[in-house]
């Protein structure tokens, strides 16, 4: 290959190199410019007045109409600009006010106490619910803390395995938040909080908020408690 072969050679790479970062100057230049825009023309000011009348099909008409309408508005807000007799405004006052109800008031709906019905052969039936004043602790009767008394106020107490729970219950059947023991009008009300292996009041598995009654077993894993006195 000759020598001015390889220096046409050289002379093309070097213009094709130069070429490809044009290219790409421009691309980035683009990217953090954009694109002009071009702006519009606005029309001129005879051009826009020959637009608004050729749109108008009846422009004469529409001015006298506005007159019109203005003398209008002129003649009402003088009408409203007279005041009134104080007699007649008084008795149209007293015809707007309202006349007291007859009726008494309607009591507000109490709210709704959920119902626990007990199983068949269920001893929970003849224990009264637990309430405020006759239910002062929960008692752990099976599972790893049998035994443990915990006293009872009025807040709630969560139950489950997080230790920011009220009672701790570290097992495989046991949710981080499990259930939920709350004060529903001054009655003791479980409620499970979706947990994976539910919770059970004397066998029987909550499916919604439900009332507690004394001596009766709330289930949660291998874990029973009793409300007592």
């Amino acid at each position: 290959m000759s020598e001015l072969t390889l220096l046409i050679l050289r002379f093309g790479f070097l213009a094709v190199l130069w070429v490809f970062v044009f290219v790409i100057v421009y691309a980035m230049r683009s990217d953090l410019f954009g694109q002009r825009v071009r702006k519009m023309r606005e029309p001129s000011a005879a051009q826009s007045g020959q637009a608004g009348q050729a749109s108008s099909p009846f422009p004469q008409n529409a001015a006298a109409a506005a007159g019109g309408a203005s003398a209008a508005g002129g003649a009402v807000a003088g009408a409203a600009a007279t005041p009134a007799p104080a007699g007649k405004v008084v008795g149209a006052a007293a015809t707007n006010t309202p006349l007291p109800s007859t009726h008494p008031p309607t009591p507000a709906p109490q709210s709704k106490i959920p119902v626990f019905t007990p199983l068949a052969g269920s001893t929970a039936g003849v224990h009264p619910r637990a309430t405020t004043s006759n239910a002062h602790k929960l008692v752990i009767t099976s599972g790893a803390k049998a035994g443990t008394e915990i006293e009872l106020g009025v807040d709630p107490l969560t139950i489950g395995r997080s230790t920011d729970s009220s009672v701790v219950i570290r097992d495989d059947y046991t949710s981080t938040h499990h259930a939920r023991l709350l004060n529903w009008n001054n009655e003791w009300v479980i409620q499970d909080l979706d947990s994976t292996n539910g919770t059970f009041l004397d066998g029987k598995r909550v499916t919604q908020p439900t009332a507690v009654a004394l001596n009766t077993p709330i289930k949660i894993g291998s874990t029973s408690f009793e409300l007592r006195r």
